[in-house]
């Protein structure tokens, strides 16, 4: 097969949570551990960051594999999913994967798949720590799928478990409150591993502590470690300067990561790089400072408060559940504009009313499908805006309804592109 075949074939014939919902859910390791130990157990082969959460492990993984970047370190990055091309979850020093090794690692290995019909998550979790293995990298930042106790990253031996956060997303598989969403997050904790916790609250701190004292791991809170004071802050360019202050350092920040919920994940990758700093990675304070400010540059990041063009912005994020809405509902709320342009399409195992009800009422709605097979029905969600009272039109597609809203704005509108991840690729395409 050549590469256009191969992604064919990836993309058809394995099982996609992203794009087919609980269909390609796995509630264990096995077809991962059959396919690691098929490969010689690569993950065995690298050093690693591992890291879990509702929201915020994207732009943690993508910032601290830039902050090794900048420290001179091979630097691998896993992360899902993809907006606009497979390779971007894997990438070697911010570089995405050579379409040959995919290419030769089907075609080497396809019959074995065939046999265990691994999804499409297990099979990009082997060809990312085959590829990590023989390009002999000095570390690899990985970012779960979406739990953590039965993710399929979870084989590795990282050198610090992160947990950014914790809210609800994903409850058919993770459970229905806090607690029981945090217990499955704490499953990437490991023995003797130390574990930063980004955000905790009542309901979850004792989760953690818990299973941090069961694995005899030391276990740190970013808010116990870090404190920050605004110099400036604009949303529009974005960008955000920030002084930060450890135990032991102060530093000055300049962030393309601009939103106030940024500064929770920075919080979070300053004591992070702090850590790995005390086990021995020679990161210095610069390395800190221009890994969060070259972090587009150096991983290609985008889809979090990414803004496109000017008169009118457009704005796209990925946020996908009611905690990530939350955050930019405010934001987007703080913003001063003639006219608020909202492109919305979601995906159909959400709480779309709940969701909707948490944007600001003072806007103007497209409402679209976005092109997977998990897209919920455009008119569906178009009769929950009008149910709730949304000043809204119906669309059925992304690119129409974004078309439609560049043509109605002025240049003093704000035009915001979300709901999910596959809106925001659809407007990239």
């Amino acid at each position: 097969m050549n590469y256009e075949d191969t992604i064919n074939y990836i993309m058809s014939s394995l099982p996609m949570y992203q794009r087919s919902g609980g269909a390609a859910y796995k509630a264990n390791l096995n077809n991962t551990i059959a396919l690691l130990d098929y490969l010689n157990n690569p993950q065995k082969k690298f050093k690693s960051v591992h890291i879990a959460g509702t929201n915020g492990k994207g732009s943690v993984s993508h910032c601290l594999a830039s902050i090794f970047q900048e420290a001179g370190y091979k630097t691998g990055l896993y992360t899902s999913p993809h907006l606009a091309d497979f390779r971007e979850r894997i990438r070697l020093n911010g570089k995405m994967i050579e379409k040959s090794f995919i290419t030769e690692f089907i075609n080497k290995h396809k019959d074995f798949l065939n046999h265990i019909k691994p999804s499409f998550f297990e099979m990009s979790v082997g060809l990312a720590f085959d590829y990590f293995s023989k390009k002999n990298i000095d570390i690899a930042i990985i970012e779960t799928g979406m739990g953590g106790r039965l993710d399929s990253t979870n084989l590795i031996s990282p050198e610090l478990s992160i947990i950014t956060n914790i809210g609800y997303d994903h409850t058919q598989f993770l459970g229905n409150t806090l607690k029981e969403i945090a217990t499955e997050k704490a499953g990437i904790i490991k023995d003797k591993t130390p574990v930063l916790i980004g955000e905790s609250n009542a309901e979850t701190k004792n989760v953690f502590i818990s299973k941090a004292k069961e694995k005899n791991s030391e276990i740190y809170f970013a808010d116990n470690i870090v404190k920050y004071e605004i110099n400036s802050q604009n949303l529009l360019l974005p960008k955000l300067d920030i002084n930060i202050q450890t135990k032991k350092y102060k530093y000055r920040i300049l962030s393309p990561l601009a939103p106030d919920y940024q500064i929770k994940n920075i919080k979070t990758i300053v004591a992070a790089a702090e850590i790995l700093k005390n086990c021995g990675y020679k990161i210095l304070k610069n390395n800190i400072a221009n890994g969060i400010k070259n972090v587009v540059v150096n991983t290609s990041f985008k889809g979090r408060w990414s803004i496109f063009g000017k008169k009118p912005s457009i704005i796209m994020d990925t946020a996908h559940n009611a905690d990530g809405l939350e955050y930019i509902s405010k934001t987007l709320k703080s913003l001063k504009c003639d006219t608020l342009r909202m492109v919305i399409g979601m995906v159909d195992d959400k709480e779309h009313e709940k969701m909707l009800k948490i944007l600001p009422k003072n806007a103007k709605y497209y409402i679209c499908k976005p092109n997977v097979p998990r897209g919920f029905d455009e008119k569906k969600l178009f009769e929950i805006t009008k149910k709730i009272g949304l000043n809204s039109k119906c669309f059925s597609s992304v690119k129409i309804a974004l078309k439609e809203a560049k043509k109605d704005a002025s240049p003093n509108d704000i035009i915001y592109v979300g709901g999910s991840t596959f809106t925001v690729a659809d407007a990239l395409k």
